[in-house]
């Protein structure tokens, strides 16, 4: 008998964003000045009327077993967030609490892939889809955006790589890393789309309250019954009520979807946390004053940054509609050499960037964004500025 490890695990590649961040958070503990880019993480606090009812929820007792798919609080306060901002019906059955929307999308695949089935997966993508695709025994297939599209898919290059073997699509809307928003008019075509072809639909709508320029998030569940039946939303409270650590996510599907999904996630972790689950019905009752003082500052960020790019030479980026993040365009630095170490990807340009310059950004390599780096604005003002000019002067002390 070996003692090996598991085909699952030895398959996995460890998440991109979380090891530029820990090398950054190391550098950090010995004494070096980072800028980091890199963590896709609000950097305000948890509303204080949040942490309040954590308090309440200790005093109270509240810090036993729940229900292994969530409160039943939870999930009507769920049910009714959705029916007020997304114009979506759902009955406290077709509700789970997860331990955050990313634990939400892996249940997802799980529930409903079958070794061999085929995901397709507009690309660039969050690093985190593709492995929960392979973890649930199916196989990613990447539909490649260009910048010039920004970076949404058209359907003819998802009816491209449809296969016997499609079983479902992942859309991301606002997108990590992109930022781009998925109009309703390509919501509807891939809704007819997935609907044509019996396909189910995961929608991660976690960045949803974050759209700018008069952009509009819209939930593909809400274009009609056929593709509402067909689809698995899922959100959380991370990004919108700077709740990263809380980790509550949830999703909203047919209902054997979410009881198949629930009945997985009671063997494998229960339920999630109590405190949290009861602080999160505080939160999704409240806080869109909170909600929108973080837009502002995420909005006038962006803006910001956008122009400050827009300024340097041979770095570029288009602008961002939605989420914390900016692609910024590295293709014409490649091949150019830092101390005679030659940058020929942006895994080799990152590295280099934390190491002599003291700046964090995430390669877009593992994003199937090659040629380009994310970069999240979800730190202060003054780290933006410090970090792109560090980043400028870098790049200005590169030679051919």
């Amino acid at each position: 008998m070996s003692l090996s490890l598991s085909r699952c695990v030895n398959g996995i590649t460890p998440s991109a964003t979380l090891a530029i961040d820990a090398r950054a958070k190391a550098l950090k503990a010995q004494g070096e000045h980072i800028i980091g880019f890199a963590a896709g993480e609000p950097d305000f606090p948890t509303p204080a009327y949040i942490c309040e009812a954590a308090r309440e929820a200790l005093a109270k007792g509240i810090t036993r077993y729940t229900p292994s798919s969530g409160t039943l609080e939870l999930r009507r306060a769920i049910c009714e967030k959705l029916s007020r901002d997304n114009g979506l019906a759902y009955t406290p059955g077709e509700i789970i609490v997860c331990n955050g929307a990313k634990h939400a999308l892996l249940n997802a695949c799980v529930a409903v892939l079958d070794p061999g089935d085929e995901v397709l997966l507009p690309a660039p993508c969050w690093v985190s889809y593709p492995e929960m695709i392979r973890m649930a025994g199916g196989t990613p297939v990447f539909v490649p955006t260009t910048e010039e599209e920004n970076f949404a898919p058209s359907v003819a290059k998802l009816k491209a790589h449809l296969s016997l073997r499609t079983k479902a699509v992942i859309i991301n809307s606002p997108s990590n890393p992109t930022g781009c928003i998925y109009e309703e008019a390509l919501l509807a075509e891939i809704a007819a789309f997935a609907v044509e072809n019996g396909l189910f639909v995961i929608s991660d709508e976690i960045y949803e309250k974050l759209v700018y320029d008069g952009r509009r998030h819209v939930s593909i569940a809400s274009l009609g019954d056929a593709i509402k039946a067909q689809t698995i939303v899922v959100n959380g409270l991370s990004k919108t009520y700077a709740m990263t650590g809380w980790r509550v996510g949830y999703a909203a599907g047919p209902g054997a979807v979410i009881e198949a999904m629930g009945a997985y996630q009671s063997h494998a972790t229960s339920n999630p946390n109590s405190i949290a689950q009861y602080a999160s019905v505080a939160a999704l009752e409240n806080g869109e004053e909170c909600i929108r003082a973080m837009h502002d500052a995420f909005d006038a960020r962006r803006k910001y940054m956008v122009a400050r790019i827009e300024k340097m030479e041979d770095l570029s980026c288009i602008t961002p509609y939605g989420a914390f993040y900016v692609m910024l365009n590295c293709t014409k630095i490649l091949g150019r050499a830092y101390k005679g170490q030659v940058i020929k990807d942006t895994m080799a340009f990152s590295a280099l960037l934390l190491d002599e310059a003291k700046v964090a950004v995430v390669p877009g390599d593992p994003f199937e964004a090659p040629g380009y780096c994310r970069l999240s604005y979800a730190i202060n003002q003054a780290d933006i500025e410090t970090g792109l000019d560090a980043i400028e002067a870098f790049v200005k002390g590169l030679t051919p």
